[in-house]
């Protein structure tokens, strides 16, 4: 089985945007997932959760198996292969960046680790849906910023009209094209949206500590909370016959708009490739990772797509004249076929 690797998100935004409460409400709801968290601001921070506020400036054990760093840039690849190693646990890494940081120079460093336990997990730019209009014209570089996310999350949007918030849906648009945007309150995401989080048989309930996610639950908080999973739809999708390398590989080069996760593995079915391939997809960044079939172990390609906005049909259609149902793959040009998806294997 191919070892799975544990997602580092991006966590950006200007200063006051919210991106702090967002990371708040991850821990309090990460389902048992554990979560490090890499704080890269020498500015104080608040975890409402604990109601604790000050300068982090060090490792800190949480109730929650969660770890809290604050760092500088030039740290981020020591703090990266500390939460990474085996002892620590930890299911996904999310680094706030600075309100005044160059978020592409944190996923340069992300994407240049040679720690093979880590993988790049998407770049999440947090608005201020009040202030972005008045912040953007004072800080142009924030239209970069958006250009470049994986998923825009348009927070505080209970303090703007809904004709405000259409124009700036539209403006976001135009800034990045296809990029989905999720609109939030209070920081509140669905986390499903980010990572996954743990199935509730491997929590271990019994024996674990309170953790953020029991301080948090409670009536009250439906009452703001919403129906998060409204913000986006999961296709699924499921395949007997193979899948033709080269047809999937045309799929993934031209996504199209509002998608922002991949997940699952696909059965190729060619000759000489016939392991399984986890795949691994956070905007446009794509991996694959071959890996022996269980010997009990049904041949078979299941997919999970998360977007927003997505047309979930012409989704499924596009993944099912992808099927290689009549194995044209077996032929003198099956090695060629897979060059493609072999580009973006890790072993």
């Amino acid at each position: 089985m191919a070892k799975r690797q544990i997602p580092v998100i991006v966590l950006a935004g200007f200063l006051g945007s919210g991106k702090t409460t967002l990371l708040n409400h991850l821990l309090g709801r990460s389902g048992g997932s554990r979560i490090g968290a890499i704080v890269n601001d020498f500015g104080s921070i608040e975890i409402d959760a604990m109601n604790v506020a000050g300068q982090v400036d060090s490792m800190v054990s949480l109730g929650n198996g969660c770890l809290c760093c604050a760092v500088d840039t030039s740290e981020l690849d020591g703090f990266l292969d500390r939460l990474a190693r085996p002892a620590a646990r930890i299911d996904v890494i999310v680094v706030e960046a600075s309100g005044l940081a160059e978020p592409q120079e944190i996923i340069r460093m992300i994407l240049a680790s040679e720690n093979k336990a880590i993988v790049y997990g998407g770049l999440v730019e947090v608005i201020d849906a009040a202030e972005f209009s008045g912040t953007r014209a004072r800080h142009p570089e924030l239209d970069r910023h958006v250009a470049i996310a994986d998923l825009v999350v348009l927070n505080k949007t209970d303090r703007i009209g809904d004709e405000a918030r259409e124009s700036l849906t539209a403006t976001l648009a135009e800034l990045a094209p296809g990029t989905p945007v999720v609109t939030a309150s209070y920081g509140r995401v669905d986390p499903d949206l980010l990572f996954d989080r743990k199935p509730k048989e491997e929590r271990n309930e019994a024996i674990r500590q309170l953790s953020f996610e029991d301080l948090c639950t409670g009536d009250e908080d439906d009452d703001h909370h919403g129906h998060l999973h409204a913000a986006y739809e999961s296709v699924e999708f499921i395949s007997d016959d193979p899948m033709h390398p080269r047809r999937l590989m045309e799929f993934l080069d031209s996504r199209p708009e509002g998608l922002y996760r991949i997940k699952g593995f696909v059965h190729f079915g060619v000759a000489g490739h016939r392991n399984k391939y986890a795949v691994h997809a956070v905007g446009d960044f794509l991996r694959f990772y071959p890996s022996a079939w269980a010997r009990s172990e049904k041949r078979a390609t299941q997919l999970v797509m998360i977007g927003s906005g997505i047309d979930a049909r012409a989704l499924w259609d596009r993944l099912d004249a992808c099927r290689d149902t009549a194995l044209s793959t077996e032929g003198e040009d099956a090695g060629h076929s897979m060059w493609g998806v072999l580009r973006y294997a890790q072993s």
